[in-house]
């Protein structure tokens, strides 16, 4: 999958922890993906309508109460799911905040190898400039993200490294997720 595609799938926040439930077993129901993620209903509702639109998760036909629908994943959402699922596994219930954020998988993405401020933005050519750096600090403050300034060159430049949970994480998203846009 692009980059992009990647980037429209985590906008919101409880789309991998669906995911990851559904991958994982629990019935394709509203009641027992709510226990299981934690997310509101509002939220869970928004998330999983966006999930039907990018083509990962449908209603089971024929299963389920109208009021209470069944849901399955998609072939494309059978190839996504184990990504959430190993994404889930490696972070901890405290970074699961940080993980429900819009840009920091895809951020995480770009850093498979050390990268500029400019080249992580231009990898992903919708973040602006302010929510890439208020994500890169988060990343830092949570100790995901290193930051190296290379004093030799001119002007001096920061390097960002995906380092601890972020490297796994990143390690996970990299062979799935080509950073080219389609």
């Amino acid at each position: 999958m692009d980059i992009k595609t990647f980037v429209n799938i985590t906008s919101r926040a409880w789309a991998l922890p669906i995911l990851s439930s559904m991958y994982n077993g629990v019935p394709g129901r509203q009641a027992p993906l709510l226990v299981a993620t934690g997310a509101s209903r509002t939220a869970f509702a928004q998330s999983m309508d966006h999930l039907i639109e990018c083509g990962l998760v449908e209603r089971n036909p024929g299963h389920g109460h109208p009021l209470r629908p069944e849901f399955r994943l998609t072939q494309f959402g059978k190839s996504v799911a184990p990504i959430a699922h190993q994404i889930q596994s490696v972070s901890s219930e405290q970074d699961q905040v940080l993980i429900r954020k819009t840009w920091t998988l895809p951020i995480l993405t770009t850093l498979q190898s050390p990268r500029q401020f400019s080249e992580i933005r231009r990898s992903l050519n919708t973040i602006t400039d302010r929510a890439l750096s208020h994500s890169l600090i988060s990343l830092e403050d949570r100790n995901w993200v290193r930051r190296d300034v290379i004093n030799t060159a001119r002007p001096p430049r920061p390097i960002y490294s995906a380092i601890n949970i972020g490297g796994e994480i990143s390690t996970i998203i990299a062979p799935q997720v080509s950073l080219t846009q389609q």
